[in-house]
């Protein structure tokens, strides 16, 4: 491995890792932040992205050593004391495992669609601005076999630092992809064959009856405000019955029982 130690927080060679908190939100131009020992393993083993570096908590090394070696001979393994770290990072990380791995050049959900096999189970997410609820719909949707996850272009990113960190690596593994006309794209997903079912409160079918076509699209929409009006009007509605008194769930677990019900496992 190439190990690289690490002793001042100044160091140009870690500039990727300053000031973590601050950059999520003003983003990395073409990088993201990949956190912890699952993470991390996923990031070197899925070859979804490509990783450019790591940064490790020296008393982290050692128990490390079996994942970091699936990563190239040449891959920088930047390794530092708990104190300097904390100083690259802003605040006390108490994993003591980062990355950074490289987006690359995302394609446009119709080109991702057009690749999915002739039985697929698709996500499709429309303004889901929360990175707790994006991060556990990933790992549901890798939990349950989904093919893939298209979101709009309101949607939070599925590569911000705490999304993944919540997906446990998921948004590493399951292909996704962006569009930018809802209308359009369901008239994509018509054309190539797939069912379209819209998750919703007052869905006109109880999803217990809803039965899974051979290629299905699951539309999961914001908290509180759910799908737009139009968009359900254009598909089938289906629902998750509940307990008289209350008509909801946080869309993160309506997802789990949406993808379960509809999944091949």
């Amino acid at each position: 491995m190439n190990l690289i130690p690490i002793d001042d927080p100044q160091d140009a060679r870690v500039a990727a890792y300053l000031d973590i908190r601050e950059r999520d939100l003003v983003g990395r131009h073409g990088r993201f932040v990949a956190e912890g020992k699952v993470v991390l393993d996923l990031l070197l083993s899925t070859g979804r992205f490509a990783a450019e570096s790591a940064l490790i908590l020296e008393n982290r090394l050692a128990g490390l050593q079996p994942i970091l070696r699936k990563a190239p001979a040449d891959f920088p393994v930047y390794v530092a004391g708990g104190e300097v770290m904390d100083k690259i990072a802003g605040f006390h990380l108490h994993r003591g495992i980062l990355a950074i791995g490289l987006r690359g050049d995302p394609a446009p959900a119709e080109i991702l669609v057009e690749s999915l096999p002739r039985r697929a189970l698709a996500v499709v997410l429309v303004g889901i601005s929360n990175h707790d609820n994006m991060g556990a719909i990933f790992r549901n949707a890798a939990a349950f076999g989904a093919n893939a996850v298209l979101l709009d272009r309101t949607c939070c990113d599925p590569l911000y630092r705490k999304a993944i960190r919540v997906s446990v690596g998921a948004a590493l593994k399951v292909p996704f992809a962006s569009f930018a006309d809802t209308g359009t794209f369901t008239a994509t997903l018509d054309r190539l064959g797939f069912s379209q079912f819209a998750l919703s409160p007052r869905g006109t079918t109880d999803i217990r009856e809803a039965e899974r076509s051979q290629r299905l699209a699951l539309y999961l929409g914001t908290e509180g405000e759910g799908l737009p009006q139009d968009l359900l009007a254009r598909l089938h509605t289906v629902r998750i019955n509940m307990a008289e008194g209350f008509d909801s769930l946080n869309v993160a677990a309506a997802s789990a029982i949406a993808l379960h019900h509809f999944s091949d496992r």
